[in-house]
């Protein structure tokens, strides 16, 4: 295969990822990073692949947030920032220093759990405790700054916390907001947003990334609560399988 040919093909897989990873993003409020990083960094380098996710998840969050702003829960979003910041913080300090696979492991395995739970429908009607903002907030956020996909603990929280559809997709947009910007400080320190392709890609993608928001909004309407658990059970679940390819894959 040329060069050419090479580009083009990847244009084509990375055009495909992003439309079904943004139309998710749409219906649920997240899982666009769940679904683009892993896939995209099969044939992209992964420190092209992450920031730029970053930047498109950061957009997505202020579409749906900005349209539904009115329905976020504000007392959900306040625990769990302050906390996912830190883990944000420790996430990026160590991620020269942590081996990666034990935790990714471990996270699969936790995430596999309540993706079932959600999908069958066997957890109870009752909220959890407010307590477990802290433990899920601080995963959240470390995941987050080690590898870019710290979703699932922040919607297993919050999915266990609110039960209207709505008010759910909304709280998840508003709190991945502004951990965003956590995350967009550190990774500017860093310096994995000073590159000229990152931004090119971002700003070639972001037509296609608004347009399959638009069509998972249009869908999320026509699905009743119980679908909507369901779903996100079905990507947590989705969830659990990248985090268990991203940890064998390690060498």
């Amino acid at each position: 295969m040329s060069l050419e040919q090479l580009a083009a093909s990847s244009i084509a897989g990375a055009a495909v990822i992003l439309l079904a990873a943004y139309v998710i993003r749409g219906i649920t409020g997240f899982g666009s990073g769940l679904i683009a990083v892993p896939l995209l960094a099969l044939f992209l380098p992964l420190k092209f692949v992450v920031p730029l996710v970053l930047l498109l998840d950061f957009t997505a969050s202020i579409v749906i947030g900005g349209l539904n702003f009115k329905r976020v829960k504000w007392d959900e979003v306040g625990i769990l920032i302050p906390f996912g910041i830190v883990g944000v913080v420790l996430g990026t300090s160590l991620l020269l220093k942590l081996p990666p696979e034990p935790m990714l492991l471990t996270l699969a395995g936790f995430v596999f759990l309540f993706a079932l739970r959600s999908i069958f429908n066997i957890h109870g009607d009752k909220p959890i405790s407010r307590g477990w903002a802290v433990p899920a907030s601080l995963v959240g956020g470390t995941v987050g700054g080690l590898f870019g996909t710290g979703g699932p603990p922040y919607v297993i929280y919050l999915s266990h916390r609110i039960r209207d559809k709505g008010e759910l997709r909304a709280t998840f947009s508003a709190t991945f907001f502004i951990e965003g910007i956590t995350r967009i400080a550190s990774f500017l320190v860093a310096g994995l947003l000073l590159t000229g392709p990152v931004w090119i890609a971002y700003f070639a993608a972001l037509p296609l990334v608004l347009g399959a928001l638009y069509l998972g909004g249009r869908v999320h309407v026509g699905l009743t609560q119980q679908q909507m658990t369901r779903l996100v059970g079905v990507l947590l679940l989705v969830s659990g399988i990248s985090l268990l390819f991203k940890a064998m894959s390690y060498e």
